[in-house]
């Protein structure tokens, strides 16, 4: 669940129309924002004041978003525009029905599976708002456990990890599909050539020998 402190609290509902009538959507875009968005409401706001930390940082404010949806197949664009255009550093909770999906935006959209909402799970850690938003960020982007145990790695670098092993997944299942349909015998020893190298370039990064 998210727990976060009382004193953060602020659940206030904002009107759809504040974000897509000033957000650069195209129509189309608008368009599902107003059929797919039911309403956002801000249900936390975290500052160095209301969280007592002592020292100051970059950050001024993290906001957690809740997005109530309509349906669940939702375009992802629109997140990504409301985080572009805002100033705040923005968390994104979406909801629809009893499924809960978090979402945050850092160089790129990052989401997490869809999940229940008792399985929910999202905590504070860090001195500092910029260390905060760099653990959230952690939580919901770094899915591998290898890129976790990876002590002393900025977020950065943490997220080009995981982006690289999420590529490397990506090609080892396509070509394991083709390999699998592949009737000749010659084009299947190649595509088994390339998967066994994009299988041997995975083990290297999650054994962190790249």
């Amino acid at each position: 669940m998210i727990d976060f402190p009382e004193s953060t609290v602020v659940r206030r509902r904002l009107p759809k129309e504040a974000f897509y009538k000033h957000l650069p959507l195209s129509a189309a875009l608008k368009q599902k924002f107003v059929s797919d968005v039911d309403h956002i409401t801000v249900e936390n706001s975290l500052t160095k004041g209301n969280l007592n930390l002592a020292k100051d940082s970059e950050i001024n404010e993290i906001l957690l978003l809740s997005i109530i949806l309509k349906k669940q197949d939702f375009d992802g664009k629109i997140v990504e525009a409301i985080a572009r255009q805002n100033p705040h550093k923005l968390i994104f909770m979406l909801v629809y029905d009893d499924e809960r999906q978090l979402a945050v935006y850092h160089s790129k959209l990052y989401r997490t599976d869809w999940t229940k909402e008792n399985k929910l799970s999202l905590t504070l850690a860090g001195n500092t708002l910029d260390e905060i938003w760099d653990d959230l960020v952690r939580q919901i982007a770094v899915s591998s456990e290898a890129v976790l145990k990876q002590e002393g790695q900025t977020i950065d670098k943490q997220l080009k990890t995981q982006d690289e092993i999420d590529r490397l997944n990506t090609l080892i299942k396509r070509i394991e599909a083709a390999a699998w349909k592949e009737q000749q015998p010659k084009k299947r020893f190649e595509l088994y050539t390339e998967l066994q190298k994009y299988k041997e370039q995975l083990e290297e990064i999650i054994h962190g020998k790249a």
